[in-house]
């Protein structure tokens, strides 16, 4: 898997966060969503749009264990690979479905992941948090996508349930 692809998975992935306590989605419109789509180096259009919303939920539901993978079988419908034949030798060339290209990317880099570093990719360990992360530590053993942030939160969160609860002297 190309490097852009995992990017543009978690970057799909993560554009349903909360700030400030609020969820907020930076596909929520069609102008938003088009802009998304060119600032990612992809096909821009409202069926694009609307197809890699879908996508977007369909693997944040998967990724996070509440559907079946074979749920995500629409966005890669019709997509085919090719050989050509070049003078330094073979060149694989994807043939993606028109008004899904995007959501199929998102999808293969998925299932790429998932075959090359299987549960690397989770959601945040914090349950007010709406993010993804992709561990790329040795042991496996990241739990937030951001220790400045979640991480800090959670562990601030778990010493203040410790020290309350904790008999005084």
């Amino acid at each position: 898997m190309v490097d852009t692809d995992e990017t543009l998975l978690l970057d799909l992935l993560n554009t349903t966060p909360v700030v400030d306590g609020t969820p907020r989605d930076d596909l929520a419109d069609a102008a938003a969503g088009r802009r998304w789509l060119t600032a990612h180096g992809q096909r821009s259009s409202d069926t694009e749009w609307r197809a890699v919303l879908d996508a977007r939920t369909a693997l944040q539901d998967v990724v996070r264990g509440d559907s079946a993978p074979s749920s995500l079988a629409p966005f890669v419908d019709g997509v085919r690979s090719r050989a050509v034949l070049a003078d330094d030798g073979v060149t694989w060339i994807l043939d993606l479905p028109e008004g899904r290209s995007t959501a199929a990317l998102a999808v293969l880099a998925w299932d790429a992941l998932r075959l090359s570093d299987p549960g690397r990719l989770r959601p945040c360990a914090n349950p007010e948090c709406r993010l993804f992360l992709i561990d790329h530590s040795k042991p496996n053993s990241a739990r937030w996508c951001s220790m400045a942030v979640c991480g800090n939160r959670m562990k601030a969160r778990r010493h203040y349930q410790r020290t309350k609860q904790a008999p005084e002297s």
